[in-house]
């Protein structure tokens, strides 16, 4: 019921996730990372506890490969579960449980890998993967946002997606970007849309927690916090 991409930007070293699904609040459940870490994506009969663990274990420096092992032994009926993760160096590992009762697939690129389950066909992560590593977009969050629609254009999956999320992190504990849409048709759609308003203030919302004196106040702006 989902479909998803993470990444490593090669360039800035920030990790970052897009995600759609048909199920609420997934953006709460699958997604995962962590500034100087990596990212790791939990999906199908999802183990909220898998995420903070992956993220751990990759802080302690253990290769995707490793966390994906790590999380699967250790997992309640693994054959059901959907793994992913991005280490610090780029590595992508995956495990798609063989009990999955749906198409599933993986595809990997550099730094990047894109898994799915629930999928109206098998193209719909390599899709995500050519959508990412082919985007024009100078943002990372924009490239892992061209993913998620080359993902929905592909088929995505056999149910409506109704949830999306987009996860950016940078090099500070909090998010860069943390947004989510939740129960509204056309999700990354309005994703897409968020971002485009979110867009022009993330260095403010960075600058008003490291220097909060330099900034001057947004008249009028319910964007003001």
């Amino acid at each position: 019921m989902t479909f998803s991409l993470s990444a490593l930007d090669r360039k800035t070293g920030m990790f970052g996730i897009a995600v759609a699904s048909s199920s609420i609040a997934v953006g709460n459940r699958c997604p995962w990372a962590r500034a100087g870490a990596g990212a790791v994506v939990t999906q199908h009969r999802t183990d909220i506890r898998s995420g903070p663990l992956g993220l751990d274990l990759l802080s302690q420096g253990f290769s995707a490969h490793e966390v994906v092992n790590i999380l699967v032994a250790g997992s309640d009926q693994p054959d059901l579960r959907q793994f992913a993760a991005v280490d610090c160096l780029g590595r992508t590992a995956f495990f798609n449980g063989p009990r999955i009762e749906s198409i599933n697939t993986a595809h990997q690129g550099d730094a990047c890998i894109s898994v799915g389950n629930f999928l109206a066909n098998e193209s719909v992560t390599s899709a995500m993967i050519a959508g990412y590593e082919s985007s024009q977009a100078d943002s990372f969050a924009e490239r892992l946002l061209d993913a998620l629609d080359a993902g929905v254009k592909a088929g995505g999956e056999t149910q409506p997606a109704m949830a999306a999320k987009l996860l950016v992190v940078d090099r500070h504990a909090w998010p860069l970007v943390d947004l989510r849409v939740d129960f509204q048709p056309l999700p990354a759609t309005a994703l897409r849309t968020l971002w485009k308003h979110y867009e022009p203030l993330v260095d403010r919302f960075v600058t008003q927690v490291l220097r909060p004196a330099e900034l001057k106040p947004l008249i009028n702006s319910a964007l003001q916090v």
